[in-house]
C-alpha cells in the first residue's frame, strides 16, 4: 500500500494542500466522480544538451514539478500507482514520475528539484552499466532510495531483445531480469517490483515473462493514460524530452484522459511480416465524446481513417499509414478526441519493425 503521506494526498485533498477554495472542491467532486486514471512520464537526462533526443532542461523540469506542486496533483511511484489502480481509495489526479537508464545527471541534478519539491519518484537501472562514465554508482543508488526513489529492473543489458532469435531472445531475456533483480536487491537491501522495457520494446511472449516473474507492472513507451482498462504489464508513458518538455505541452499531456478501448487488433506491438501500412483496427463508447473533432496522427506519414458508429453509440475505427512506414524502427498510430466537457482523450499504438 501507500506511505502515509500519500494515502494523505489521496483521501484528503484539500486539507494536506492547505486550499479550501470552492474551484478545488469543484475539482475534486469531478475527480472523484470519474473514474480512476494515471498520467506517467518517462524521462532520461536531466541538464544534459549534448543529447536532446532524451533530455530535459533543468528550468522545464522544475516548471513541471512546480505545476504539479500548485495545482494538488498526486504524485507516486510507480508500484504505487499500481497499487492505487487495484485498490478501493478514491479518484484522484496522479502522476507518475519515471526515470530509465541511471544517468548521473538524475542523481546531481533531478534528484535535488525532488526532494525541494517533496515528490518521488522511480528510477528504472539497467545494471550492467552501473558506474560507467556517464552512469550512477551504487552509493548514488542507494542514496537516491533512501531519499524516496523507487528502483526498478531495466534489465542487465539494456538490449535490443526484439534483434534476437526466438531462439535465444526469451532465455536472455528472462536470465536478466533475475540477474538485475538479484543484483539490485545485493546494492540497495531491496528487490524492485516494477519493469521497464528497454526502448519499450517487447513482444507478447517478453510481456508474459514480466507477470510470470512477479512484477507488479511494467512500464513500455508507447504515450498514453493508464486506466483500469490498460494491461497493467505494459503501461503507456508520455515521453519529456526537449521537443516536448515546455510547460503548456507537459500541462496539456498532465490533463489528458484516457480513450478507453474495448476493443484492439492485433493486441501485438510487432509489425507484421510483409506489411508496410499495417491496419489497426480500434472500438469505443463515444456518447461523451466530440466525435466530429476526432483526429489521427501516424509518425512519418498521414493518416487513413475508416469510422462507423452503431446504434448503442460504439464506435469502431480502422487505421493506417497512407504510406509505408517500414522504414522506421518505431511508429505511433495516435487517436485523439475531446469530450463534452473540452477534455482529450489520448491512444497510442506503437508499431516495432525488428529489421531497422
Amino acid at each position: 500500500m501507500f506511505p502515509l503521506r500519500r494515502i494523505c494526498a489521496l483521501l484528503l485533498f484539500t486539507a494536506c494542500t492547505g486550499r479550501g477554495d470552492q474551484s478545488l472542491k469543484s475539482d475534486l467532486i469531478t475527480v472523484v466522480e470519474n473514474k480512476k486514471e494515471v498520467v506517467c512520464f518517462v524521462y532520461h537526462r536531466f541538464g544534459d544538451g549534448r543529447y536532446p533526443s532524451t533530455n530535459i532542461q533543468l528550468a522545464d523540469f522544475e516548471a513541471q514539478l512546480s505545476f504539479l506542486k500548485k495545482n494538488a496533483y498526486t504524485v507516486l511511484t510507480f508500484s504505487e500507482a499500481i497499487d492505487y489502480m487495484k485498490s478501493d481509495a478514491p479518484a484522484s489526479r496522479v502522476a507518475v514520475l519515471t526515470i530509465d537508464d541511471g544517468f548521473k545527471s538524475f542523481y546531481k541534478k533531478a534528484l535535488p528539484l525532488l526532494t525541494k519539491y517533496g515528490f518521488p519518484a522511480t528510477l528504472f537501472i539497467n545494471t550492467e552499466t552501473v558506474g560507467g562514465s556517464d552512469y550512477m554508482e551504487w552509493n548514488n543508488i542507494k542514496d537516491a532510495r533512501r531519499q524516496g526513489i523507487e528502483i526498478g529492473n531495466h534489465t542487465h543489458s539494456h538490449d535490443y531483445f526484439l534483434n534476437l532469435p526466438d531462439s535465444i531472445r526469451y532465455a536472455k531475456f528472462e536470465n536478466e531480469l533475475q540477474l538485475t533483480q538479484e543484483l539490485i536487491q545485493q546494492n540497495t537491501g531491496q528487490k524492485p517490483s516494477t519493469f521497464a522495457y528497454p526502448y519499450g520494446e517487447l513482444d507478447p511472449k517478453m510481456r508474459d515473462i514480466v507477470q510470470k516473474t512477479g512484477f507488479k507492472g511494467a512500464a513500455a513507451q508507447n504515450s498514453g493514460v493508464i486506466y483500469n482498462g490498460t494491461d497493467l504489464w505494459q503501461c503507456p508513458r508520455f515521453p519529456m524530452s526537449e521537443n516536448y518538455a515546455s510547460l503548456d505541452k507537459f500541462t496539456m499531456k498532465v490533463a489528458t484522459k484516457a480513450l478507453r478501448i474495448t476493443t484492439k487488433t492485433p493486441q501485438s506491438f510487432m509489425l507484421p511480416n510483409g506489411e508496410d501500412r499495417p491496419k489497426l483496427e480500434l472500438s469505443f463508447e463515444s456518447s461523451e465524446l466530440n466525435m466530429d473533432q476526432l483526429q489521427c496522427f501516424v509518425q512519418g506519414s498521414e493518416c487513413e481513417m475508416i469510422k462507423n458508429t452503431d446504434n448503442d453509440g460504439v464506435v469502431t475505427l480502422s487505421i493506417r499509414a497512407s504510406q509505408s512506414i517500414a522504414y522506421r524502427r518505431r511508429t505511433l498510430y495516435t487517436i485523439t478526441v475531446p469530450d463534452k466537457q473540452g477534455n482529450w482523450h489520448w491512444f497510442s499504438h506503437l508499431w516495432i519493425n525488428t529489421k531497422n
